[in-house]
């Protein structure tokens, strides 16, 4: 049963970098032991040797007092001052709001209300949907008044609190912003307030939640608000019925005007964690738990698309309450990566009693600037983040017809779904339906860890295969890549990627674009990869960014108009809409995909040149091979890459062999047809292959590439003697010669 997790600070490490562990555990053991292994495999399979775990000395080894440590989750922006909002007697409060999920409970807009003392005011949408004023006095009175009417999910409303100290009143306002199809009007009314606003230490002011508690400097926020808020504004100083309406309208409200006391724009600095103030008073606030920035606000044109052309369109950040950024989990114990330690996949292994082990991991890189072997392989920390504690198996109804068998939901699956607060992967849907489009590895990523499903940490097939055979080599992480490019692999004269490279930066791209053309090798042994455009966050460690545009197979789609990413203003969505295909670094490209069954090669026409006699030293040149396989018994599975000029594979490239014998499971990738048709099934469609590819580049470099997730997987098979092992070492050792390719004539 799964009951410790944990995470590090860092995911990658060189000599003298010291890595934290923080851990949690939701079982009865006091205690709980850690020692740190070295993963070689990561898979219990009864084709193969097993999990291959081997224990390192390390100071840490021993055991540690089990605690639980909590994770607190949802998205909200807070601003700290000492007497900016504990002196406020008469004040106006107005947002535009896009609310996304009514009618489930109570939920906080802004204010300075204070749950642990029923201090403050806020301005709060009801378990009704209903606008909502409350205070407290924090000796026991709270008054609350409502709008009648309910908001109206996905529809832009101005609503607006305006407070009078001396008449003890406020007045509520709101304003839906309607289009030709929409129903609603406007509503003003005034209340009597009989709690009086108290003044005790009122320290903070609250953006989509409030102060729920403190305790050792930790600040805790309730009552999330899910969906949109722009341009939210205070003042000190109270409106009449009829200003009110003036307000609403946009007309101009003078004396309301000199006695602003914030205006925030969320257009401002869009990528960071902070949100200005324009008032001139400085009471810029910071937002917790990374909310989705760059989001188009309530007076979006259609116009400009790009939030960087008109900003002032942009003014919206949609919050909602499962966003989490970093646990924040205290340390547990720590390492420093001491010199000497060999270069690769490591974890700190956890164990309870009565509680199956968990795997903290971490990647030892060599240090910086230096090379202990000719090959390289980059590990996808990027995809295993965009897949981090998915919960498709749980909440996609069909995840089933896509895996074309029933599902088996295990104990992972079975701990997130009684523990939702470790967040969501790339893949899942907030609470409010919307596309989760940030992810973090500063929280536990359970299927980063052996044994997890799908594809998540398959790539034990490949670092097992390189062990067995006796191959050393260096591991690097996608996030050491993104920060260092090029110069980080120019010590090596082979890259190996994973099964699974789909998650991708600019930077990457660019890096490994460079190696190529200075005579690196690349070795892409999997299928559907470099696919999404993803951002690593210029100033916030561990965080990605993905917005899934236009196409592509994808669990969810950006709403219009929500294209640029928040974090560095790129153009999210596929490489291949962006003339920037996988075929063109790595010469094939994602075309199918199906997880029920794999199938088998047969050698192309293109064995035959001369320029790939390498490739088959030792390998049965007969009719067909990869008949065989850890994932659905073929080496040609999962996701599958074929050649296409069309989309910018070198025409000089050499098509080795290419995949058949598909079933109707194995379908079509949407974007590579236009027009709908019933033609897209592996029995049907000639386009539904993984072709294996080889060419050369400038500089005396060259690309191999498999286009098949379950390449790797294969690996393994009678102990590692099989043609698809022989053809991956022919390969790697033709590549680790340091004789130049050379473009053919």
């Amino acid at each position: 049963m799964r009951t410790l997790a944990g995470y590090t600070n860092i995911m990658s490490a060189k000599p003298g970098d010291t890595v934290e562990f923080k851990v949690s555990s939701h079982g009865p053991s006091a205690t709980f032991s850690a020692r740190l292994v070295r993963l070689i495999t990561t898979e219990e399979h009864p084709r193969t040797a097993g999990l291959i775990e081997r224990d390192v000395d390390a100071a840490f080894n021993g055991e540690y007092p089990a605690r639980r440590q909590p994770i607190h989750t949802g998205s909200y922006g807070y601003v700290e001052h000492a007497t900016a909002f504990s002196g406020l007697e008469d004040f106006t409060f107005q947002t535009w709001l896009w609310p996304t999920l009514l009618g489930s409970r109570r939920q906080t807009i802004a204010g300075t209300w204070d749950e642990s003392r029923s201090l403050g005011f806020a301005l709060e949408i009801d378990e009704a949907g209903r606008l909502t004023f409350l205070m407290g006095d924090g000796q026991g009175t709270v008054s609350t008044a409502n709008l009648p009417t309910p908001l109206v999910e996905r529809q832009w409303v101005f609503v607006a609190a305006s407070y009078s100290a001396k008449d003890r009143t406020v007045v509520l306002h709101q304003s839906p912003r309607c289009d030709i199809g929409d129903l609603g009007s406007a509503e003003t009314r005034k209340f009597d307030i009989a709690a009086v606003q108290g003044k005790s230490g009122q320290r903070h002011f609250f953006i989509a939640a409030h102060k729920a508690s403190a305790s050792d400097g930790l600040l805790l926020a309730g009552g999330h608000y899910n969906g949109k808020i722009d341009s939210p504004k205070l003042h000190a100083g109270a409106l009449s019925i009829e200003e009110m309406a003036s307000l609403a309208s946009g007309a101009a409200v003078e004396r309301l005007n000199e006695c602003v006391s914030a205006a925030w724009d969320f257009s401002i600095d869009q990528g960071s964690d902070v949100f200005k103030d324009v008032s001139g008073n400085g009471l810029d606030g910071r937002l917790v738990n990374m909310p989705a920035r760059a989001m188009k606000g309530y007076n979006w044109t259609g116009q400009f698309h790009d939030w960087r052309t008109a900003p002032h369109e942009y003014g919206a950040i949609h919050f909602h309450d499962d966003d989490l950024y970093d646990a924040g989990w205290s340390t547990d114990f720590a390492f420093t990566i001491p010199s000497g330690l060999e270069s690769g996949v490591y974890a700190a292994r956890l164990d309870a009693q009565d509680a199956s082990p968990a795997y903290v991991i971490f990647f030892v890189r060599p240090p910086k600037g230096q090379a202990t072997s000719d090959v390289v392989y980059l590990a996808s920390t990027a995809t295993y983040m965009a897949y981090a504690n998915q919960t498709l198996i749980a909440r996609d109804p069909l995840d089933e017809m896509s895996m074309g068998s029933l599902l088996v939901f295990g104990e992972d699956d079975v701990f997130l779904d009684e523990n939702p607060e470790y967040g969501k992967s790339l893949y899942d849907l907030h609470t409010d339906g919307s596309g989760v489009c940030y992810s973090s590895r500063l929280r536990p990523i359970l299927n980063m860890s052996p044994n997890a499903k799908y594809w998540s940490f398959g790539d034990g097939y490949l670092t097992g295969w390189l062990d067995a055979l006796g191959i050393k080599a260096d591991v690097i992480t996608d996030e050491d890549l993104h920060n260092e490019g090029e110069s980080i692999l120019a010590p090596y004269r082979v890259v190996l990627t994973g099964c699974h490279p789909e998650y991708v930066s600019l930077a990457m791209w660019d890096a490994l674009k460079t190696h190529l053309g200075r005579g690196g090798r690349l070795m892409y042994l999997g299928g559907n990869g470099f696919y999404w455009r993803t951002a690593f966050h210029p100033t916030l460690p561990g965080l990605i960014e993905v917005r899934r545009a236009e196409d592509g197979s994808r669990a969810w789609s950006a709403e219009a108009g929500e294209y640029f990413m928040s974090t560095t203003g790129e153009y999210g969505g596929m490489w291949r809409r962006q003339d920037r295909t996988p075929n063109q670094l790595v010469g094939i490209g994602f075309c199918a995909q199906g997880f029920m069954t794999g199938s088998y090669y047969q050698w192309s026409s293109g064995s035959s040149d001369p320029r790939v006699d390498f490739v088959f030293k030792g390998v049965n040149k007969g009719s067909k091979f990869g008949d065989y396989g850890l994932s659905g018994n073929g080496a040609a599975g999962q996701e599958l890459d074929r050649y296409d000029p069309g989309l910018g594979s070198p025409r000089h490239a050499v098509v080795i062999a290419t995949s058949i014998g598909h079933t109707d499971n194995m379908v079509l990738a949407k974007e590579e047809f236009g027009a709908m048709h019933w033609m897209i099934g592996g029995t049907e469609n000639k386009n539904v292959r993984s072709d294996i590819v080889f060419f050369e580049t400038s500089g005396g470099g060259a690309v191999f590439s498999v286009g098949s997730i379950s390449w790797p997987m294969s690996l393994p098979i009678d102990n590692y003697q099989n043609d698809v092992s022989h053809v991956t070492l022919n390969v790697l050792e033709r590549f680790r010669d340091p004789k130049p390719f050379s473009l053919p004539q």
